[in-house]
């Protein structure tokens, strides 16, 4: 299976590796030309993945209609992105492999929904889970969910990606996989301002438990199934987003709870925080399901230039309730 990679950031990268291993080929598709460059000049990838020496067997392109002889794609471009990308692509009936995670602004579809409105033909799989590219691509132990609906679909998936380090676990659940990506990155910000705030490890931890009980109320409400909710896409994921800086979501947070504004943090990144543009499409989803998410509407009101302390104290102040409602 012939796999090409849509998204030469640091988990497109990663991921070529991943397909890369055992001298497979693969086709990486870049918009910068200097990463391009960097893949098949000296099969690294400096700009989004610094350190790690890459298999030769990944090629890269900045010409998208190149990858239109591969067996499977996945897709890596950011979520707000994913459609336009796509658009550019005759992919027809190749498998997409949707690996972005958000909800798309204005529609308020998951990437799923955006790959079935724009490849109506195309089979579709999800993968997510706990993962940090520089620990993937350095080979270091790692489990996923691998999503699909046509279970031989997923199994030769399963079968060209996994490898000694990189388990894949199965699941029909689509929506399921994407929502536990889409809603964490949220939930990572509100962490990460706990931490930049210094209200404490309690504060987290009770933050990361209700902040799932939101992520699990608008799951089901979309169709997902709970199981997944508290896999290694849900769960597992938000553990691993909200516990550490190397977490670019997390990160956001913790310069908010510092004071800092988002404007400001957003502008110095070369690398994209999908929470921040997954909170207000996620907010407008919940509202118009009636869907109570306090949390997700907290990181709105800190995006939009909210006073730290005011929020935190708006939270607090929240009249007490049943922990199972």
């Amino acid at each position: 299976m012939r796999i090409g990679v849509i998204g030469g950031g640091a988990w497109g990268t990663a991921l070529a590796q991943v397909a890369a291993r055992g001298g497979e080929d693969v086709l990486l598709w870049a918009r910068e030309g200097e990463v391009v460059e960097g893949v098949n000049l000296h099969h690294r990838n400096d700009l989004f993945l610094p350190g790690v020496s890459l298999s030769p067997s990944i090629r890269a392109t900045h010409d998208l209609s190149q990858l239109s002889d591969r067996d499977a794609l996945l897709v890596v471009a950011p979520a707000q992105h994913v459609r336009a990308v796509l658009s550019q692509l005759p992919v027809g009936t190749t498998p997409l492999v949707l690996c972005a995670k958000g909800i798309e602004a204005g529609t308020k579809l998951l990437v799923g929904e955006v790959a079935h409105q724009v490849a109506p033909q195309a089979p579709l799989a999800v993968l997510s889970g706990p993962t940090f590219a520089h620990e993937v691509a350095a080979g270091k132990p790692t489990a996923v969910t691998l999503a699909c609906e046509d279970e031989g679909l997923r199994t030769r998936l399963a079968e060209r990606l996994a490898g000694p380090a990189f388990r894949t676990y199965g699941s029909g659940d689509l929506v399921g996989a994407e929502i536990g990506g889409a809603v964490k990155n949220v939930l990572a910000i509100a962490c990460g301002v706990v931490e930049g705030a210094g209200l404490g490890l309690n504060a987290r931890a009770a933050l990361i438990a209700r902040g799932f009980a939101e992520m699990t109320r608008f799951g089901l409400a979309r169709g997902a199934q709970a199981e997944t909710l508290t896999g290694l896409s849900g769960l597992g994921d938000l553990v691993l987003t909200c516990s550490s800086t190397n977490s670019r979501n997390f990160s956001l947070g913790l310069g908010l709870g510092q004071g800092k504004q988002a404007a400001a943090l957003m502008a110095d990144r070369k690398t994209v925080a999908e929470g921040a543009f997954t909170a207000p499409v996620l907010r407008e989803a919940a509202r118009d399901a009636g869907i109570d998410m306090p949390v997700t509407r907290a990181v709105n009101d800190l995006l939009e230039g909210a006073p730290v302390a005011r929020v935190i104290e708006e939270l607090l102040s929240r009249p007490l309730r049943e922990e199972l409602q």
